[in-house]
C-alpha cells in the first residue's frame, strides 16, 4: 500500500458538485493499494497513522498525535499512486491492485483507523472526486509499505 498523508486544516471531497467528506483539522490520505496488499500492510499503517506525532505542542515542537488534537480523516482512494511512469510519457497503472480487491483493502484500511479511536470521512472508491484541501505547514509523509 501507499498512502501521502498531507496535514490539514481543513479538506473537503467533492463528487458530482456534491461534498461527500468534509473534515477540519486533521490528516488528508491518499490511498493506494495493490494486489499484494492485506492484512499486515494494513496493521502497518494505521499503528503509524494513527500514532503519527506531526502536530505542534504548546513549545512549536511536532510532538502531538491526531488524538492529541481531536482531528480526523479524509481518506481518498487513489489508484494513480501506483502509475509507472519509465516508458515513454503516458504512465501505465498496471501495479495498481485490481479494483474489486483494492476497494475491500481499502474500506477494511478505513474500518480499521475507526477501530483506532478516528473519526474517518472518505470519498466513493473508483469515482471521479474532486479534492479540496488547505495544508497546514505543509507537512506531507509519505508511507509505502514495500520500504517500510
Amino acid at each position: 500500500m501507499k498512502v501521502v498523508l498531507q496535514r490539514v486544516k481543513k479538506a473537503s471531497v467533492s463528487i458530482d458538485n456534491q461534498i461527500h467528506g468534509v473534515i477540519d483539522k486533521g490528516y488528508l490520505l491518499l490511498v493506494g493499494v495493490s494486489d499484494a496488499d492485506g492484512d499486515e500492510q494494513i496493521d502497518y499503517l494505521v499503528h503509524k497513522i494513527s500514532k503519527l506525532r506531526i502536530f505542534e505542542d504548546d513549545v512549536g515542537k511536532l510532538n502531538l498525535d491526531i488524538h492529541a488534537v481531536n482531528g480526523a480523516i479524509l481518506s481518498v482512494s487513489q489508484f494513480t499512486l501506483y502509475a509507472n511512469t519509465k516508458k515513454g510519457n503516458r504512465p501505465s497503472f498496471t501495479d495498481a491492485g485490481q479494483p474489486t480487491h483494492a476497494k475491500q483493502i481499502y474500506e477494511r484500511f478505513n474500518d480499521r483507523l475507526r477501530q483506532a479511536g478516528l473519526i474517518v470521512q472518505t470519498g466513493i472508491f473508483g469515482a471521479d472526486m474532486q479534492v479540496r484541501l488547505q495544508n497546514d505547514g505543509p507537512v506531507t509523509i509519505i508511507f509505502d509499505t514495500d520500504h517500510k
